[in-house]
């Protein structure tokens, strides 16, 4: 067979997205800072031409998992720094981009852990359903590659200052107003919201140097085409979050 010469490196990356997200999180306020910490979270990766193939897609169903690389499209930046403060670190401390799963980096690229929901046809359109996971609408998919148990998931794996899952979580109260909203609404059209609102806002979204200042402030999140407003509570050592209105 007649070779085919090699293109330099710096000539050939050439990146087009193979879906685009529909995701339950409108923007970037309320994301889970990593994939897996909520299960009711769910996009739909709209396949792009001229990927809409079945077939590209053929025995992805057996995969429970899929690795997903994406750009986080929201940080793109004209310049990058060598060092960045982790929330998991309290915001305080740095440590090397390298060294983290921040957003700001060079090429402004993503990896992400889902699961696989299936292969749907919507409106005519090739969908990737997913959950699990941490992208926010319009999000450009670049790859998709299944999960290997056996080789992706590593005993003995380790990253000194974040270990383990964080475990840290408020309780979470719905206001009477809050809960009657959520009961107006089609459960197959926001599937466990109230589960998902639960997990957001457990975790503590707000940015690390707003925590426990703001305690009057209201703040709110849009999952699909609502807006989830809600509030911090402080009672001494004890800390809440109380949810307000769902519309």
């Amino acid at each position: 067979m007649p070779r085919h010469p090699s293109i330099p490196a710096e000539d050939a990356l050439t990146l087009a997205p193979i879906a685009i997200t529909r995701s339950c999180f409108k923007d970037k306020f309320g994301v889970p800072r990593q994939p897996g910490l909520t299960r009711y979270a769910r996009a739909d990766l709209l396949i792009q031409p001229p990927y809409d193939r079945e077939d590209a897609f053929r025995g992805l169903e057996t995969a429970s998992h899929l690795w997903l690389i994406f750009q986080f499209h929201e940080a793109v930046r004209a310049e990058w720094r060598p060092v960045v403060r982790p929330p998991r670190l309290g915001g305080n401390r740095k440590v090397g981009v390298f060294a983290s799963r921040s957003p700001f980096r060079p090429n402004s690229l993503g990896l992400s852990v889902v699961r696989n929901q299936g292969l749907v046809r919507k409106d005519g359109q090739l969908a990737l359903q997913i959950s699990d996971h941490d992208l926010i609408e319009g999000t450009p998919v670049l790859d998709i590659k299944p999960y290997l148990p056996f080789a992706d998931a590593v005993a003995d794996a380790g990253l000194g200052w974040a270990e383990s899952a964080p475990t840290e979580r408020l309780e979470v109260s719905f206001l009477p107003e809050a809960e009657a909203q959520l009961a107006r609404l089609p459960p197959e059209q926001y599937p466990d919201l109230k589960l998902l609102i639960t997990d957001i806002v457990s975790y503590d979204p707000r940015p690390s140097f707003r925590r426990g200042r703001d305690e009057e402030r209201i703040y709110g999140a849009h999952l699909y085409d609502l807006n989830v407003r809600f509030r911090f509570m402080s009672d001494h050592s004890q800390k809440s979050v109380e949810v307000l209105t769902v519309c």
